[in-house]
């Protein structure tokens, strides 16, 4: 059995989540349970990529402090990134004890917002622990507090190792209907290239490097008089078309600056790029001009666009990513 321990804290001295994390963490790894602790403060230029260590995993506690107001910037952070690049499936498998204590007031109100966050990721609730904290030495020399500790993280244990069934919860259902995940279903290792883009700091240094590139772009548009962007953008998907003869298929682009949608129609060795609707497109998107010259450019490719949220999708994920090996714009 393996449990990922995810601290939301701020690690300062005297927290008592700390204390309460810290003997779970003793008593499952006395029954033989594989424990990985996370510390998000130490993490946050990374708490993205976190989503993926929960593929691995059988269960989950999540633990934060109340200073003053909520749970933290932190676990809100991370739970964020559950949302948007975590593994769905996966998380529908596994269990979660939520780890609220407080300095001040709302433990109760934390505990509750953690186990419903983790019920609309569609996850499976454990009983967890919550209390206030005024004196964090008494409360940590306090034997009969290190009991009922010792107790909840057996019960975590137990839960896991029965796969204890729990009645439907409406937060489900919520999840299901007011869904703001992308329009396209990503596989496990799509969504693990996103919030690897999302957290890596040369990505995003790369990315202010093809602003640069875009404005030097602009300005050898501005120099060709007589030719507007629209014809260009037309006459690079030409130049640059790469011909698969076993492909067919086709893309309706709505480009933000440019009335009519751009429509790309792909038959094997033929294409066809022109301004207009395509009705029942393989493939419909959105993206501003500017990103789409960017790209035309060779200064930025679809399938990141996609990944950073510059290019909204609909349709299937496989022929999107097609687009870059048919159009060569990177020579």
């Amino acid at each position: 059995m393996k449990i990922n321990i995810y601290y939301g804290g701020r690690g300062i001295v005297g927290d008592p989540t700390n204390t309460v994390i810290t003997r779970m963490q003793s008593v499952l790894e006395d029954i033989n349970v594989k424990v990985t602790r996370y510390n998000l403060y130490e993490e946050r230029r990374n708490i993205s990529a976190l989503a993926n260590t929960l593929n691995d995993c059988d269960g989950i506690i999540l633990a934060s402090t109340v200073e003053w107001h909520g749970t933290g910037g932190f676990m809100a952070e991370f739970l964020d990134a559950l949302w948007l690049y975590g593994n769905k499936e996966k998380i529908s498998q596994i269990y979660m004890c939520p780890v609220v204590m407080s300095t001040t007031y709302g433990e109760r109100e934390g505990k509750l917002n953690l186990a419903q966050a983790w019920e609309i990721l569609g996850g499976k609730p454990c009983s967890g622990i919550c209390g206030f904290v005024q004196d964090s030495v008494s409360f940590e020399l306090n034997d009969d507090y290190a009991t009922l500790v010792e107790k909840k993280a057996e019960s975590m244990y137990r839960t896991i190792s029965q796969k204890t069934v729990a009645l439907p919860a409406s937060n489900q259902a919520v999840r299901q209907k007011v869904s703001a995940a992308p329009q396209i279903e990503l596989s496990p290792q799509d969504a693990e290239q996103l919030s690897k883009y999302a957290s890596d700091d040369k990505f995003v240094q790369t990315q202010k490097e093809d602003i640069r590139e875009l404005a030097s772009h602009f300005k050898t548009l501005m120099g060709n008089q007589g030719v507007s962007v629209e014809d260009l953008l037309i006459k690079d998907f030409k130049d640059h078309f790469v011909p698969d003869p076993a492909f067919s298929a086709s893309y309706n682009m709505i480009v933000q600056g440019i009335e009519k949608p751009l429509a790309i129609i792909i038959k094997g060795k033929e294409l066809d790029v022109h301004y207009g609707n395509i009705d029942k497109p393989t493939v419909a998107c959105r993206i501003e001009k500017e990103k789409l010259i960017n790209i035309t450019a060779g200064a930025e490719t679809f399938q990141r666009a996609f990944m950073t949220g510059d290019m909204q999708v609909k349709g299937e994920f496989k022929e999107l990513r097609k687009l870059d090996s048919l159009f060569n714009f990177g020579k």
